[in-house]
């Protein structure tokens, strides 16, 4: 299938997922949030990959949801189908049959760093900018991020990750436990495909098994937040805190929030 955002590789057993806008430090419009949940449902069935590395084009992984396009009353978005492709975009990424590795270099934010944490195996470059940012313009956590950070650090760190909306280097993101794996600037994507080669030398089909049995567990909690998030997003849009935070960042001014 020919994607307009996004590119699919297949080759010995392993996939390579590329984010494609690098224009636009591949921020997700809703082109791309569609095309990557109708890939990733397209590889639920795809008995030719046991690894799937994700990755991103030019300068970043993935400055999150596209606020430009946010903004543009040319052609403005469809939260309610933009949401249903973000839902699907992370509930198949989560309960992918093969091993999934997020290949991080630049940013990874927003809707970004839901994508990587969403990933079996995260390996981030060293300088690295990792940040769970919504706040900054008023919105929620999507993408089952708030799902995603409760697994990885539970929730009382979650919550004040959200909160903050702090940006972490790839260092600081490993010593909480967000990210499995540092490496030097330029070398992710490398060592990316050392990772995958070393796992379709191991008996690649029993972890997979063990990651179907660890995940089966947690999927009906996983459509209930992206339920919860999918509900929240679209009130969120509507905030005058959302409406202030998009303009301050189009201006490149600091936000003045009101609570409302």
């Amino acid at each position: 299938m020919e994607y307009e955002t996004i590119q699919l590789v297949k080759e010995n057993r392993r996939g390579i997922l590329t984010l494609n806008r690098p224009q636009a430090m591949n921020a997700m419009n809703d082109v791309m949030m569609k095309e990557l949940a109708d890939c990733l449902e397209s590889l639920q069935n795809d008995a030719e990959i046991q690894v799937l590395i994700i990755r991103g084009e030019g300068k970043a992984f993935s400055a999150g949801g596209d606020i430009k396009a946010m903004v543009n009353p040319d052609a403005p978005m469809d939260m309610s189908l933009v949401m249903g492709d973000i839902t699907r975009l992370a509930k198949n990424l989560y309960t992918l049959p093969m091993i999934t590795i997020a290949s991080v270099h630049g940013a990874s934010a927003g809707l970004g760093f839901s994508l990587a944490l969403g990933c079996d195996i995260v390996i981030a470059e060293e300088n690295a900018k990792l940040a769970m940012n919504f706040i900054g313009i008023g919105l929620v956590p999507d993408g089952a991020g708030h799902f995603f950070l409760k697994e990885r650090v539970g929730i009382p760190k979650a919550k004040q990750l959200i909160w903050s909306g702090k940006v972490m280097t790839g260092h600081e993101a490993l010593s909480l436990g967000l990210i499995d794996e540092v490496v030097a600037e330029g070398k992710a994507f490398e060592h990316a495909e050392i990772t995958a080669t070393g796992i379709l030398h191991a008996p690649v089909k029993a972890m997979i098994a063990s990651k179907q049995i660890l995940h089966t567990q947690n999927i009906h909690e996983l459509e209930r937040i992206l339920s919860l998030e999918a509900t929240s997003q679209v009130a969120m849009r509507k905030s005058t805190d959302h409406l202030e935070g998009i303009q301050a960042f189009v201006e490149k001014r600091k936000p003045s929030f009101k609570g409302e």
